[in-house]
């Protein structure tokens, strides 16, 4: 998969990608992160990429000409790639969005800064818009680090285990279950029993059980989506019935 990147600070992102799980899956050809400079696509001495607003205000605002350029440039005839705004006004990111993303050959991310970016980058350009979260940031690079790393770990041989994502919190729909690993016992704190009897009907059984009751005790507004069944169900009910008689 391609990740064409636009920003005015290209240098944030060599140091991320250059490690661990994202290195090792760009050296195997798994992704691909091309990262462009929107300076580079200005045409005055002082690579003037920001102005002041119409109407006054504070801060500066993108300019339109470079952002134009550089996608259209790097992108060519862009038909279906998704370009995306990073921006707090987007909807906000899920692992629902990213596993949408993880089916497309390539995307590209547009990184804003200043007081954000001349609304005609929105309508025109733009074909997406996305938001981490509802707090504000002094630009888009962080958030596209986020994308990038979320919607590559879903690509199949990123990940060392072919199943890894599968159970993370959020792509079952519920909060991942606990993970323990040796020792057995540290400072008198002792594995659960089931997770050493190698007993996996069980241990599955276990899993399930810990990742409802996890949602229902940290996230419960997730259980409205989430696919449960009758056993799930039952199980949930118990457990409030549990908790509300204490």
């Amino acid at each position: 998969m391609q990740f064409e990147v636009f920003t005015l600070l290209p240098e944030i992102f060599p140091p991320y990608l250059g490690t661990s799980i994202l290195q090792r899956a760009s050296q195997r050809g798994l992704i691909q992160v091309r990262v462009h400079n929107f300076r580079d696509y200005t045409h005055d001495k002082h690579h003037t990429t920001d102005d002041t607003p119409y109407g006054g205000g504070g801060g500066m605002v993108m300019k339109p000409e470079p952002v134009f350029e550089a996608v259209e440039t790097v992108l060519g005839r862009r038909a279906g790639t998704p370009v995306i705004l990073l921006s707090p006004q987007g909807r906000v990111f899920t692992q629902y969005i990213a596993e949408q993303l993880s089916k497309f050959e390539k995307i590209a991310l547009l990184c804003g800064r200043y007081e954000g970016v001349d609304e005609r980058i929105r309508l025109y350009l733009a074909t997406d818009e996305i938001s981490i979260g509802d707090y504000v940031l002094t630009g888009g690079e962080l958030p596209a680090l986020i994308l990038i790393d979320t919607v590559a770990r879903l690509i199949p041989g990123v990940l060392g285990d072919p199943t890894g994502a599968e159970d993370d919190s959020h792509s079952m729909g519920l909060l991942e279950y606990p993970q323990y690993t040796r020792p057995p016992i540290f400072r008198d704190w002792v594995v659960p029993e089931i997770l050493l009897s190698g007993d996996h009907a069980k241990i599955d059984l276990w899993r399930r059980e810990q990742a409802l009751l996890r949602t229902l005790n940290k996230r419960p507004d997730m259980l409205d989506k989430a696919e449960l069944n009758e056993v799930d169900r039952s199980f949930l009910e118990k457990a409030r019935r549990k908790s509300n008689s204490r």
